[in-house]
């Protein structure tokens, strides 16, 4: 499975409304669980199985919670059983979509 999710604190009592230590302490701990991972601006993708991934959400989740009086966490996730390699797989594969040789889909 793949997850997407995002956590950061509120209720941080910072002037300028930054959550970028907190978004750290929960990359690092994703960083950290030897999953296949890729964190971008908005979110931070995971793939493994679903204990083991859903166990790195809550520690990360847990790890923001250290900064504010209350946790933000927003999670998609992409559950597919059988299939590995897919956080590098499905973008690839659309990759070679876009880049097909004159191939448009068929009018309905």
């Amino acid at each position: 499975m793949i997850v997407a999710f995002s956590v950061a604190p509120s209720g941080t009592g910072r002037a300028d409304g930054s959550v970028h230590d907190a978004v750290a302490a929960a990359v690092r701990i994703v960083r950290e669980s030897g999953l296949p991972h890729r964190t971008t601006s908005m979110f931070t993708e995971i793939e493994g199985e679903w204990d083991e991934v859903f166990a790195v959400v809550k520690a990360a989740t847990e790890a923001v919670g250290a900064y504010g009086s209350r946790v933000s966490l927003v999670l998609k996730a992409d559950i597919r059983p059988g299939y590995t390699g897919e956080l590098d797989g499905k973008l690839e594969r659309l990759e070679q979509a876009i880049n097909a040789d004159g191939e448009t889909p068929a009018a309905n």
